[in-house]
């Protein structure tokens, strides 16, 4: 349940004004700008106290705490991610957050699971490994921990989609545990969003789309393969793609466009510095497969991938998309949201959250921001989008409020309460217009919910994500997650702190 728990993530269903900085931010709740040298320094010193901390948290001998990621406010406060190993196992669901003031006083802690760990890892009767299985302790939210063997298979779905399907068996019954797919179904002329500047390398007679101003991101043509990384874009004068999807280069135009405006938003506005906070940019693949309707994201590659749609002639690469495959990938590195059950719902929804506020900061004219996921690629070839925020279940499939039965509802739909929360804090409930696209979003219990705008309600929500959320988090622990974010940034008694509060019971969670 920690970074294996999350490994990559698709699009579809079974398969997927200038904005604000950091530094203009005035809570001081705010995450610094984390750049490579203020990161390294501080995973640095974390894991110099990693066993010191281990002891403050009444931790066992046995276990190990691994630094996973930091973040630091503009107060001082530090949020320092930890993955747990136990007599040298890895931890399935052993991941926690520490939260330490300025003072060195520890604030807090969030746990993954809240039992303590104390596993015969040789038991008397041990049941043969699955094949390539991996032992673990499995560590679930709200039940004992077990020795555990985690297997990963891969495979290819029906529509071209790859799959690495976990799985979790008792190591003394051999009783499945879990089971969840690491495959979470994201000057040039783009298809898109018009003439945009991009970032590319080389000179004239030999340019690429190497992005190096921003960790080297690179753009891929897979030419309808399926595998391997493909071949790196190149061109003579760089001036890339002519608008449409005969092109080739328009799909690489639009996905390496996508990549820079969301690693610039998560940079500019939440201080990150690439999708896992080190710099590093990743790579995107484009022209994936034959008539291939879906994008993902893997962790496995540190790579978004793209299809061409039907008849190959629309190809995925919408902004919207694009941060929403790259953000699967700050998912990973952050809170691990496992991509099952109630987690994987959030985080669906989390990738939808921030490729709508991506898209409102980017806000071109061809692309203004809206709260629709997926309008522009036509995936359903009526001219609707792929999801609502505003009432979910106007798609058909996802669900509008929270209910016990959620958890059992495929990640993409289960998705829609959390979306419709983020809609309700950012803009509230009832009839209004936002950049010409109208909206009438209803409440659970009947009630009003007054929003605090978007640029609040995202960094509420990417607070929560990167500082409170863990890999086991549900709507519940959602609620309370966001609702400390808001409390840090804006103060408990805060209408912000308020609004959060009122947006959740709108969803039928309090």
């Amino acid at each position: 349940m920690s970074a294996t728990a999350v490994a990559s993530a698709a699009l579809l269903a079974g398969a997927l004004g200038a904005p604000a900085t950091a530094a203009d931010r005035t809570p001081s709740a705010t995450p610094l700008t984390m750049t490579v040298s203020l990161r390294a320094g501080l995973l640095k010193e974390a894991k110099a106290d990693t066993a010191a901390t281990a002891r403050t948290l009444g931790l066992g001998a046995q276990e190990e705490l691994h630094v996973k990621d930091v973040v630091k406010d503009r107060d001082g406060t530090v949020h320092t991610r930890y993955d747990r190993t136990y007599q040298g196992l890895k931890v399935l669901g052993g991941d926690l957050v520490v939260h330490t003031a300025k003072s060195g006083k520890q604030l807090g802690v969030n746990r993954a699971s809240k039992a303590g760990l104390k596993v015969d890892t040789s038991p008397k009767t041990l049941k043969a490994a699955p094949d390539n299985a991996t032992k673990v302790v499995w560590a679930p939210r709200d039940s004992s921990p077990v020795l555990a063997y985690e297997s990963v298979a891969k495979s290819v779905k029906k529509d071209g989609t790859p799959s690495e399907i976990h799985t979790v068996t008792d190591a003394t019954s051999g009783k499945r545990l879990a089971r969840w797919d690491g495959v979470e179904t994201g000057l040039g002329h783009s298809e898109y969003n018009g003439d945009v500047d991009l970032g590319t390398s080389g000179s004239a007679g030999s340019y690429t789309l190497t992005d190096a101003e921003r960790g080297g991101h690179k753009t891929y043509n897979l030419d309808n393969g399926s595998s391997g990384t493909g071949t790196l874009f190149t061109d003579d004068d760089d001036e890339w793609g002519d608008g449409t999807a005969s092109d080739p280069q328009t799909a690489a135009v639009d996905a390496a466009y996508g990549a820079a405006e969301t690693w610039d938003y998560y940079k500019d506005v939440h201080g990150r510095s690439g999708i896992a906070g080190d710099g590093k940019g990743a790579t995107s693949r484009v022209h994936y497969g034959n008539n291939y309707v879906n994008a993902f994201w893997q962790d496995s590659c540190f790579c978004m991938t793209y299809g061409d749609g039907a008849g190959n002639a629309a190809p995925l690469t919408a902004l919207d998309v694009a941060a929403h495959e790259m953000s699967h990938g700050v998912t990973a590195a952050t809170a691990g949201l496992v991509y099952s059950g109630e987690s994987g719902g959030l985080n669906e929804a989390t990738s939808d959250i921030m490729a709508t506020a991506v898209e409102f900061y980017s806000n071109t004219d061809e692309d203004p921001g809206d709260y629709l996921i997926g309008e522009k690629i036509d995936i359903n070839g009526d001219g609707s989008p792929l999801r609502y925020m505003d009432e979910p279940s106007k798609d058909g499939a996802s669900r509008d409020y929270w209910s016990s039965d959620l958890g059992n509802t495929d990640v993409h739909y289960s998705s829609g309460p959390a979306n419709h929360f983020f809609y309700l804090l950012s803009e509230g409930s009832g009839a209004k217009t936002v950049n010409g696209v109208s909206y009438d979003s209803p409440t659970y219990d009947g009630s009003t919910v007054t929003g605090i705008g978007i640029d609040k309600a995202a960094q509420v929500w990417f607070k929560a994500l990167s500082e409170y959320m863990t890999s086991t988090t549900d709507y519940a622990d959602a609620r309370e997650a966001t609702l400390s974010a808001a409390g840090d940034l804006y103060g408990a008694d805060s209408a912000e702190y308020q609004a959060v509060d009122a947006a959740w019971a709108a969803i039928n969670v309090s």
